[in-house]
């Protein structure tokens, strides 16, 4: 690999010697050694900050270490050939069980997890890592529409009934949390669509878990084959970091026929690329102290799909400290015109940009944003399987947490939304938000819903765009709850919200935004929103429902709540349904917004 600094400016170089001079490399290989031969009790969280940061502790005694992330890929220079045979012997007999019992090969793959659980599958997906393999589906939310329109999908692709479409059907649900509980309820759901079929589903089913989760206190008792995460039968790794090396991130590998040897054989990297990871995390430490602290994202079009995943690594990981944040920022084409000039003292942006050797797409855009004085940095990676990138991230991000003193592997901000919404599971929150007095409709099919604030008077466009203008915020998030990736009416609302961040955030307001879906972004990078803070959120949701949703609308009031209880700027979009006459009506709403803010120079 290689790096090149452009405009750094404060200096990086005197943060990343840190790393050289205190054996930071060294010392985590012995506090690993340490734990794996004297168990947890050898590690004292007052006494180094290496343990503090990377592990579960009450400030002294530790219960989890979480450096995982690290140690399988040092464990993958001697066990790559045997854990790549594992894997393709597991695959090889999961294939076998479900031809054995129903006849026909296996077809599909239905993914259920939450953010880090989940997000290494979409990324794997966009990259074209999954296409030789079954369709691989990530459910990753609780709206029955995502379910709904995956099922349709197979009826569709493969011409068969939903009960032969099922019979080909690998389910897998992935929790690395105790308590949650979003692949429960899409797993019962799947599970019911097998006993109404009248179909085996024991081989069709898989789960990786922790022991007594709520996910294994549900798949247990029916029989469903529970995997070990870790290969080496360890518990040391959060949802965000089990990939690129546990089975939750090769077995799609693996189904799809990827050289395994090769890809966790290419996760080990040589202690000069892990010094240039940590060079980079100097840099984007110093840019962030300095104000510079929205690091936007440029990728090639083979590698955009590694986005959010990368997003979701830096942002759940350091996005914890009211004092400095890093925000991984997402945009389709970088436009000069959208930015604040780097004379401006509320410049708030640096430009991280990563290319395998060879590729020349992102050349002539690296070179003019050079040229207008932003400070970048650019990452040329070897040739080889995308798991070398994602290792070479996971050290950047360790050398943040190490740099900023700030526990990497824990998600705090994620567990407050989680007891949030176990709280309101059984209250009439949905009634009550609806009858809320702090509203006002749009054209009958849009309303704006704020019960952390009053309203301004006005026209629904108009009290939006004056709250945006008075909240002092930094940067923008759009998060739909529902489905937009496989349901057609989601893929428009899709539509409609890119276009509003371009026109509101991006144009107007010259500030970043986020467009994703929720709840999976809770369990992304909600840490840094909720956290660090500085975000507009506008969380979105239709009101036309079915009773099944009702976990889906509790888990989009926990969301407002969380936000509401740290103190964060969040309103509520009502939608009355996904119909084209409302979603005409939401482009039109943000278009009236955005004519009513003033341009940001």
């Amino acid at each position: 690999m290689r790096l090149a600094l452009y405009h750094d400016n404060p200096a990086s170089e005197p943060d990343y010697e840190v790393f050289r001079k205190k054996g930071v490399l060294s010392g985590l290989k012995a506090l690993d050694s340490r734990a794996r031969r004297k168990g947890l009790g050898a590690l004292d969280a007052s006494k180094s900050l290496l343990v503090r940061i990377g592990t579960e502790h009450d400030g002294q005694s530790v219960s989890k270490n979480s450096y995982g992330v690290l140690n399988l890929s040092w464990q993958a220079a001697t066990e790559s050939a045997a854990w790549a045979e594992t894997i393709r012997l597991e695959v090889a007999t999961l294939r076998e069980a479900i031809r054995a019992t129903h006849g026909g090969p296996m077809k599909f793959l239905i993914w259920a997890g939450m953010g880090g659980s989940a997000e290494d599958k979409s990324m794997y997906n966009a990259c074209g890592l999954l296409n030789k393999g079954p369709r691989c589906y990530v459910l990753d939310s609780t709206d029955p529409a995502k379910l709904a329109a995956i099922l349709a999908d197979m009826r569709k692709r493969s011409g068969l009934s939903e009960r032969d479409a099922l019979k080909r059907t690998l389910v897998v649900g992935m929790a690395m949390g105790m308590t949650s509980y979003e692949p429960v309820v899409n797993l019962e759901r799947l599970a019911a669509l097998y006993d109404k079929h009248k179909l085996e589903a024991r081989p069709n089913f898989l789960y990786m878990t922790l022991t007594g989760s709520l996910l294994d206190q549900f798949a247990a008792p029916r029989g469903f084959r529970r995997v070990e995460l870790q290969l080496d039968r360890a518990n040391s790794t959060a949802g965000r970091h089990t990939g690129p090396l546990t089975r939750g991130s090769l077995y799609p590998l693996g189904l799809a026929g990827v050289d395994l040897d090769a890809w966790i054989a290419a996760a080990n990297l040589s202690d000069d690329d892990i010094h240039m990871a940590w060079r980079l995390a100097a840099f984007l430490h110093v840019q962030g102290e300095n104000g510079r602290d929205k690091v936007t994202l440029l990728l090639p079009k083979e590698m955009a799909g590694a986005g959010v995943w990368t997003k979701q690594d830096f942002e759940e990981s350091l996005g914890k400290s009211e004092a400095i944040g890093i925000k991984i920022v997402l945009e389709s084409q970088a436009r000069l015109t959208n930015y604040r000039s780097p004379k401006q003292a509320a410049q708030d942006r640096v430009f991280l940009a990563v290319s395998p050797k060879g590729d020349k797409s992102l050349v002539e855009k690296t070179a003019a944003i050079r040229r207008a004085g932003y400070p970048v940095a650019v990452v040329t990676l070897d040739d080889g399987p995308l798991s070398a990138y994602m290792q070479f991230i996971h050290y950047v991000v360790f050398g943040l947490g190490y740099l900023r003193q700030m526990n990497f592997v824990t998600q705090p901000s994620v567990e407050l939304y989680k007891s949030i919404t176990n709280r309101l599971t059984k209250t009439n929150a949905w009634d009550k938000a609806l009858a809320s007095a702090s509203r006002v409709t749009w054209r009958n099919c849009v309303t704006l819903r704020s019960d952390q604030q009053a309203l301004p008077a006005g026209s629904a466009p108009a009290a939006y765009a004056e709250m945006l203008a008075q909240s002092g915020t930094e940067y923008g998030e759009l998060t739909y709850f529902g489905d937009m990736r496989y349901d057609a009416r989601g893929k428009s609302a899709r539509t409609v919200l890119d276009r509003a961040a371009e026109l509101v955030f991006r144009k107007k307001r010259k500030q970043p935004v986020d467009v994703y879906e929720g709840p999976a972004m809770n369990h992304s990078y909600h840490e840094m929103i909720i956290g660090h803070g500085r975000c507009f959120t506008t969380i979105l949701i239709a009101d036309s429902g079915t009773v099944e949703s009702g976990y889906h609308r509790t888990q989009f009031l926990a969301t407002e709540q969380a936000l509401a209880e740290r103190g964060r700027t969040v309103v509520a979009l009502h939608l009355k349904d996904l119909s084209e006459k409302t979603l005409g009506a939401l482009d039109e709403f943000f278009r009236e917004t955005a004519r009513a803010l003033p341009r940001v120079p």
